[in-house]
């Protein structure tokens, strides 16, 4: 039997572009990206991510083995910028890996997004929820790992897309696999290589967001969402059962996917890197946008 360590819930895990949020009553663990320099998933953010997931589910464990139940049943993937959630990949880095022809770093890259991914996906491989609250701008990846929560609530207004054909190239992280099992593979490629932006509503109408939030409200949708959920306990773990077992993205999936977009990138033109460049640049400047907004602008996790 795997032992595990008696980590406690009060005892929060050491995050550095990321805070982490408890709320006892709902039972709620809340995960608050905030990456620097630009908002996209930083290699310190990918770390945040994997710490963050192994420790709730330590603590689940710790829970289940010392009391036979754990209080703690959704895990939230939520932003701490109200205008973006995630831009996605970092370009940056894609385009100096690509030019030093580092497939190696590139490649534990890749996976490092796909195992945050499918820890979501498989919700920890514990009795919870994964829920994406998604109130601002999700792009690329940042849509990718919305996708991959069991349950999307997004805010109206909020755009959401995948923009990689801009520079010839597919969302590799688990966006096709996420996807077409929500809304089948003929909607799923259409909303792929579209390289369009989609509002939220539009995407609530096609069946992808499941709960559609007003402008600025997504908490009180996260907690209105939990509330119904708690009544309802018993159809939602015969739902979880029922997706993991017959609609589940095996990890065997994404790997495949994710090392065919890995030599993809390798291949691409310098024509097509200078775009990813232009993108950075627009990262960049959004980013310094952003540093001079007042601190209380941004959702803070206390």
């Amino acid at each position: 039997m795997e032992t595990v360590n008696l980590a406690s819930i009060n005892q929060k895990p050491s995050l550095k572009q990321a805070t982490l949020h408890l709320n006892a009553s709902l039972g709620t663990a809340v995960f608050r990206m905030q990456p620097h320099p630009r908002p996209c998933f930083t290699p310190t953010l990918l770390d945040d991510i994997r710490v963050f997931q192994s420790h709730m589910t330590q603590t689940i464990r710790v829970d289940y083995q010392t009391k036979g139940h754990s209080d703690w049943r959704y895990i939230v993937f939520a932003s701490g910028d109200e205008q973006t959630f995630n831009l996605g990949g970092d370009l940056a880095l894609f385009v100096e890996l690509i030019e030093q022809r580092d497939r190696e770093k590139l490649m534990d890259y890749a996976i490092a997004c796909i195992d945050g991914a499918y820890g979501f996906h498989s919700h920890l491989g514990q009795p919870v929820t994964t829920i994406a609250l998604v109130e601002g701008n999700a792009q690329g990846g940042g849509f990718e790992a919305a996708l991959s929560c069991n349950v999307i609530i997004a805010e109206r207004g909020t755009h959401l897309g995948f923009p990689e054909v801009l520079f010839n190239m597919f969302p590799g992280m688990g966006a096709y696999s996420f996807l077409s099992r929500r809304v089948g593979t003929s909607l799923a490629e259409r909303l792929i290589y579209s390289g369009d932006l989609y509002t939220a509503e539009t995407l609530y109408d096609l069946g992808v967001i499941d709960i559609l939030a007003d402008e600025g409200a997504g908490d009180i949708a996260l907690s209105n969402y939990i509330r119904t959920a708690q009544r309802r306990t018993n159809a939602l773990k015969l739902l979880r059962h029922v997706r993991q077992n017959y609609n589940s993205v095996p990890y065997e999936e994404l790997l495949g996917i994710t090392t065919q977009w890995v030599d993809a990138a390798l291949n691409l033109r310098q024509n097509e890197i200078n775009v990813m460049q232009r993108l950075v640049r627009a990262q960049n400047k959004r980013a310094a946008k952003l540093a001079e907004l007042p601190q209380n602008s941004l959702r803070q996790a206390t």
